[in-house]
């Protein structure tokens, strides 16, 4: 837990285990220099070309034998989303779960659980005692003043900042999502291109596992499976003030895979008229196009009222509730994100950005990635490469850590063995002594 990351450590500090000077560290392919703008197609400037035959063959192959099944799926989704999209708007922030700490401590009941799972966002209060998370910000801080010639990378943002303001958008890959290397390959949204998005459980995490969502070596794309993306926020923020926005539904994830399969009929956007069901058709294969509305090969995926018209993206991407320092803001892997364009606020919105990564193979290698680029100062595996931090001054070391961190933190840097529960079944026992292993830790 975040809680239990850091700690006041002993004087001692004990080097690197002597394995893992030995350990072999998966070689991956440094990545070229950039920015967050490389990673959207709508902030590079890059031009929007049409995607190659091969997505619109691709399309024809994941709906072949199935359409009626499709087509009266999307009819059912439509008409759900125009009720769910009436109750987000009416409660905008309100609608987003908020729980304590200490409720996942001592358990959450199954309608507050339920609730987390249909929205896919959840504020989890008192994370971080506020004092303590306002420190972290002013350490950080710190270290950049002393090293200014960077690109920290640092999630602070000044009130009236309009810089790199990312629109509505979901991480994890784009094309991935419909491609049989990708996401299918773990059959991850079978159900949906089946004609049953109701049988989709988002939170089933088993195909996701050998999933791959980074097929195009996209600058920005994230090669670890994270279940949960999320922040820790180090200041107080509310609504316009330079915060999150998500759109609160999970069954955006089976609107944006099947919208590449319909078009309307009548193109004058007139409001309830043009999102009626019945002005929407089904594209056969002789109409069919290699477009996914929003999907490009090595950048994110990006949604707007345009190409995603029936979420009403502009009314109902929605502001987490204010929150605290030490207040961490959890949302799905496939959660539909934003941040404000411009921070109307007072004073700075600053978060860290830490995920819910589960042990997995994937995950074991990637870490055994990242623990060589902090040992060497360089960027972490999916940042653009460069010389990072390798020149800083007090650039945090392996012996800094061990200082700081819990065994909890330690083991999150791959620095020391994971155990696995008593109660872990012979599966997990397995991918435990899988992951120490790939670490150099067995």
């Amino acid at each position: 837990m975040l809680r239990s990351s850091f700690t006041k450590a002993s004087p001692a500090l004990p080097r690197l285990h002597r394995c893992l000077a030995t350990v072999q560290t998966p070689k991956a392919t440094p990545k070229r220099q950039g920015d967050i703008s490389d990673s959207f197609v709508s902030l590079s400037g890059g031009e929007q070309v049409p995607l190659p035959d091969r997505f619109r063959q691709l399309k024809l192959d994941l709906v072949r034998g199935r359409e009626k099944q499709i087509v009266a799926s999307w009819t059912k989704l439509l008409r759900t989303l125009r009720e769910e999209n009436e109750l987000i708007a009416q409660k905008g922030p309100q609608i987003i779960p908020q729980v304590e700490f200490a409720d996942l401590e001592n358990g959450l009941d199954n309608k507050a659980k339920e609730e987390i799972k249909k929205r896919g966002v959840v504020v989890v209060h008192g994370v971080i005692p506020e004092k303590e998370a306002r420190g972290y910000k002013a350490r950080v801080e710190e270290y950049v003043q002393k090293n200014p010639n960077t690109r920290d990378r640092l999630r602070i943002r000044r009130p009236g900042d309009a810089a790199f303001a990312l629109g509505p958008h979901i991480d994890g890959g784009s094309v991935e999502r419909w491609e049989k290397d990708g996401y299918g390959r773990g059959h991850v949204y079978d159900s949906v291109f089946e004609g049953k998005w109701e049988s989709y459980d988002p939170w089933d995490a088993s195909g996701r596992v050998d999933a791959v969502n980074d097929l195009h070596g996209g600058l920005g794309a994230c090669s670890a499976f994270r279940a949960w993306q999320g922040w820790v926020s180090m200041s107080q923020v509310g609504p316009e003030q330079g915060t999150l926005l998500t759109y609160p539904l999970m069954l955006s994830t089976a609107y944006t895979l099947l919208r590449p399969f319909f078009r309307p009929i009548d193109t004058a956007k007139s409001g309830d008229r043009f999102l009626d069901e019945k002005n929407w058709a089904f594209t056969g294969e002789a109409d069919m196009t290699s477009d996914l509305q929003g999907a490009h090969p090595g950048h994110g995926q990006e949604l707007n009222d345009e190409l995603h018209p029936h979420l009403e993206l502009s009314r109902t991407m929605t502001h987490v509730p204010e929150i605290k320092p030490g207040a961490f803001v959890a949302w799905h892997c496939d959660t539909i994100h934003a941040v404000d364009k411009v921070h109307k606020g007072h004073s700075d919105s600053s978060v860290l950005y830490i995920p819910v990564c589960p042990v997995t193979d994937l995950n074991a290698q990637y870490l055994a990635r990242q623990r060589q680029a902090f040992l060497d100062g360089t960027p972490g595996p999916d940042f653009p490469g460069g010389e990072g931090e390798s020149k800083h001054i007090d650039r945090p070391t392996e012996e800094m850590l061990r200082r700081w961190a819990s065994v909890e933190g330690r083991q999150a840097m791959g620095l020391d063995r994971l155990n696995a529960s008593p109660s872990a079944l012979p599966g997990a026992r397995e991918v435990v002594e899988r992951f120490n292993a790939t670490l150099g830790l067995a």
